[in-house]
């Protein structure tokens, strides 16, 4: 790792953590500060949910570290496809995706316990082997065998961690610009933007954010928009992040399931190193670099995605 991102890396820990530190929470909540702020959140959550524009349910699944929100479309007697949303994005992100995946799978969309969503966390902040025996606890409730999955940003890190797991069920994944899962962040000084906004929120600095993340913000729809800038302005700051930490080369070594792994040519967290780690240690793998495409694949070039998905899961 060069001296740039270590400092990077070292401020973040700084900064996360006396910002968690001095804020108190109002109220016994693991992501919201107050009950307001927490109300708030779900409505605009409940309205972007509206966009998928599709028949879904809704259901919360008590697990050993809290509640499980899960919300499912597509035939029952569909191949099984679970969903793994972007760090503070939610299900409701995969607005642009639902309808094409839905209409031969079995939808399985989780809101991750310690981000804005619905889920809620009860227990302290979860270890990597504690986030895989919660995911495993919804899997098993589901009876999901041969499923596929599909993460994007963070939700890519646990997907691979879940498929490093020697006993696991998973089929095909795909990852859409995994954080952290290659390499560390490929373009620090871009990345700052989403630091400032998480530590001093602001709809300026969500704007700014939003550019550095995506080549077509403009594509996103603004009841999202909307959703995704309270998550950033009412959740709690973390260091959760930094437990994320690249998989080496054995550990992506030992994943044999077929992996499709897409970036964006404009990717400020992967590049093509992170394409050629993936070849190179993951018997398995395709990649693809989709053109015209910041992080935010599935709103910056929604189509391709979705196309190259249901060609590779098929």
């Amino acid at each position: 790792m060069n001296i740039k991102k270590l400092l990077f890396i070292s401020l973040l820990f700084i900064l996360l953590s006396g910002c968690s530190s001095t804020k108190k929470a109002k109220f016994d909540d693991y992501i919201f500060q107050t009950k307001k702020d927490k109300n708030s959140y779900i409505t605009s959550y409940d309205k972007s949910l509206k966009l998928w524009g599709i028949a879904y349910t809704e259901e919360n699944l008590k697990t050993s570290y809290g509640t499980a929100h899960i919300v499912m479309a597509g035939p029952k007697n569909g191949k099984d496809l679970v969903l793994l949303h972007g760090m503070d994005a939610s299900s409701t992100m995969w607005y642009p995706n639902i309808k094409a995946l839905a209409k031969t799978y079995r939808v399985y969309a989780i809101d991750f316990l310690m981000e804005p969503g619905k889920s809620t966390m009860t227990s302290n902040p979860l270890s990597s082997e504690e986030i895989v025996i919660w995911y495993n606890e919804i899997f098993n409730h589901y009876k999901l065998k041969k499923f596929d999955i599909i993460g994007a940003s963070r939700g890519g890190w646990i997907a691979t961690l879940l498929a490093t797991q020697k006993s696991n069920s998973i089929d095909k994944v795909v990852l859409l610009s995994p954080a952290q899962t290659f390499k560390f962040i490929d373009q620090v000084g871009k990345t700052t933007s989403a630091l400032m906004l998480k530590l001093f929120p602001s709809e300026k600095k969500f704007g700014k954010t939003l550019k550095a993340f995506a080549t077509h913000p403009e594509n996103i729809s603004p009841v999202y928009r909307r959703q995704f800038y309270l998550a950033n302005k009412y959740a709690k700051s973390n260091s959760s992040l930094l437990k994320m930490h690249p998989f080496s080369d054995d550990e992506l070594k030992s994943i044999s399931n077929p992996v499709l792994v897409l970036i964006g040519d404009n990717d400020v967290i992967n590049s093509q190193e992170s394409l050629e780690r993936a070849q190179k240690y993951m018997a398995k793998s395709k990649t693809k670099i989709i053109k015209d495409a910041g992080h935010f694949l599935t709103i910056d070039q929604p189509k391709i995605v979705n196309d190259a998905i249901m060609d590779f899961l098929k």
